[in-house]
This record gives structure tokens, C-alpha cells and sequence, in this order.
């Protein structure tokens, strides 16, 4: 296992634990962040790690920077199911007309999860 492997599992790891720590949140997506800038700063393409930042950035309230760099990965031919499903709720977020995110939700349907990624948060009981 490489390092950047390793240190991915970690975030996932670590982004699971905000919801048990919500007094630390901001602290923690603030290690986050630092965290996934810094491999993409090693691996500038390293898709997991993009779809893993636009999940965090969501999570805050940053959707159009969560879209910018949901998108660079979706340019880079990522197949993750994640990816397709935070588009989604990131463009549910922002107000975009449904007919604009039906489709990644279509197409997250046939895909599967890569392993080192997660997903946005998303409460339907909001929209």
C-alpha cells in the first residue's frame, strides 16, 4: 500500500468522525482540507482525493468551490459512484434545477463506490 493510499483511508476515517465530534467539526474539516490539498499538491490527479475535497467543501457550505473540483475529477475520467452522487448534491444544494443533476444521479446508479471515497452530506427533509 503507498503512502497516498494510506493517508486517503485516513481521511476517510477522519471525515466519519465529525458526526461523533460536532463540537470539533470545523476544526476537523479544517484538518481535512489541509490534508487533501496537501496529496493533491504530491498528486495533482489524484481523483479520490478531489472527490473527497468537494465532499468536505459541500459539507461546509462551499458549493460553487465543491462543484469546480467535483468537476476537475469528473474532466479526468473518474467512475466513481461518489463523485456522481456529491455533483448531485452539491447542484441540489446550490438550487440547480433538477433536470441539470438527474443525470449524475442516473448515472451513479450502474457504478460503484471507490473505497477510499465518501459522500457529501445530504439531508432530503431540507430541499
Amino acid at each position: 500500500m503507498n503512502n497516498i493510499t494510506q493517508r486517503l483511508e485516513n481521511v476517510k476515517k477522519l471525515q466519519a468522525k465529525r458526526w461523533e465530534n460536532e463540537d470539533h467539526w470545523d476544526d476537523i474539516n479544517d484538518l481535512l482540507i489541509k490534508e487533501l490539498e496537501d496529496i493533491l499538491s504530491i498528486e495533482s490527479e489524484n481523483t479520490s482525493a478531489l472527490i473527497n475535497l468537494g465532499a468536505i467543501l459541500c459539507d461546509s457550505g462551499e458549493y460553487e468551490n465543491a462543484l469546480v473540483v467535483l468537476k476537475r475529477a469528473l474532466d479526468l475520467g473518474s467512475e466513481d459512484k461518489n463523485l456522481y452522487t456529491n455533483l448531485a448534491i452539491v447542484m441540489v444544494d446550490m438550487g440547480i434545477n433538477p433536470e441539470e443533476y438527474h443525470e449524475y444521479l442516473e448515472t451513479a446508479e450502474n457504478m460503484s463506490e471507490n473505497p477510499l471515497t465518501f459522500k457529501a452530506y445530504f439531508d432530503p427533509h431540507s430541499h
